[in-house]
């Protein structure tokens, strides 16, 4: 569903991001500038996915903390406001887990293993040992992440649409088992909010991801991003100097498609192609403008970087406000599956 499609009234959304490591500026362009708009018009809940990081980093968790910490100040840097919308830490409310448990004893093995993404990052991720329950069971632990806040949308890139349709159909089976007496479901099924698709590239050309290690950080040290700039891979045809280039056959092509201005791009045209302009010439104006856009989220991140309990007290309110809810539809599951809390 688009964006276009939701109504003037607030409604609740959900998104949550894996700790597996600092953000980059693919995170930025494909999903915290959403998160951004999203946060003033709708009543949206964010979560640091620190358990989620453990289903393929558990053999190594001890960064993990580190890097739950670093997601957030990525967050409140790009302009996530906590005074818009609740912040926490999956791991800080432990009704996910629970609601995670109940969950497993109606949900067919099978229904798991077909999700897309469980063989794409098995095979992916080869060098690591996924064959583990907690692999196996992320998807059901993400649809009772999502579940348990009874959102009406989530944000989320064609590739993840699987989940979503896996929450629906887990909600429709708990409501078809426990809820046939209920005057409406117990269980909401969100619906996709589709994202667009982010066209940040990473410095090789492909996608900018972590795995591929093409990654530009959203708060990385200028000198390492001038150096990562200057040395991306160009043009193949310009071996020298004088040859002649085609802008369509750089990855540096597409920095200019998103950073730079309509004037820029032509000169950047005209000079490639006549080799007016030499490679790293080229690449100036992006190296510019990109530490430009990063000089403003270290800037809006640094106060909370220097007094740490700044953070504390966010993901603190956020899972008080977090838990609040949860508990309330625990509560319900619990009492319509006849689990009796004495």
């Amino acid at each position: 569903m688009n964006d276009s499609n939701i109504s003037d009234k607030r409604h609740r959304v959900l998104s949550g991001t894996r700790t597996t490591g600092a953000l980059h500026l693919g995170n930025y362009h494909g999903v915290l500038k959403n998160w951004l708009e999203l946060q003033h018009r709708h009543q949206c809940f964010f979560f640091a996915a620190d358990w989620h990081a453990l289903t393929t980093e558990y053999e190594n968790p001890a960064q993990i903390a580190a890097y739950t910490r670093e997601v957030i100040l990525d967050w409140l840097g790009a302009g996530v406001d906590p005074n818009l919308c609740t912040l926490f830490v999956q791991s800080a409310v432990p009704e996910h887990a629970e609601l995670h448990v109940l969950l497993s004893m109606i949900t067919p093995l099978s229904w798991l293993e077909r999700v897309p993404t469980y063989k794409e990052l098995r095979t992916q991720l080869k060098e690591k040992h996924l064959a583990t329950y907690g692999f196996l069971g992320y998807p059901l632990l993400q649809a009772a992440d999502i579940l348990i806040y009874k959102p009406e949308f989530i944000p989320v890139g064609e590739d993840q649409v699987s989940h979503i349709e896996l929450t629906r159909e887990v909600a429709r089976h708990f409501n078809h088992l426990y809820g046939k007496n209920l005057s409406k479901p117990l269980l909401q099924e969100p619906k996709a909010l589709l994202t667009k698709t982010s066209k940040m590239p990473g410095l090789d050309g492909r996608k900018m991801s972590k795995s591929y290690h093409n990654t530009l950080g959203l708060r990385e040290e200028p000198s390492q991003v001038k150096h990562k700039i200057k040395t991306m891979p160009t043009d193949p045809a310009r071996i020298r100097r004088s040859d002649p280039g085609e802008p369509e056959k750089c990855p540096v092509w597409r920095f200019h498609q998103i950073y730079s201005t309509a004037e820029t791009q032509e000169w950047v045209q005209v000079g490639c192609r006549s080799a007016g302009i030499g490679c790293i010439e080229c690449k100036r104006p992006v190296i510019e403008a990109v530490l430009q856009e990063q000089t403003v989220i270290r800037d809006k991140a640094l106060p909370y970087q220097k007094d740490p309990s700044l953070v504390s007290d966010i993901l603190r309110e956020g899972a008080r406000v977090a838990r609040q809810n949860a508990r309330a539809t625990l509560d319900e599951v619990k009492a319509a599956m006849g689990i009796v809390t004495l």
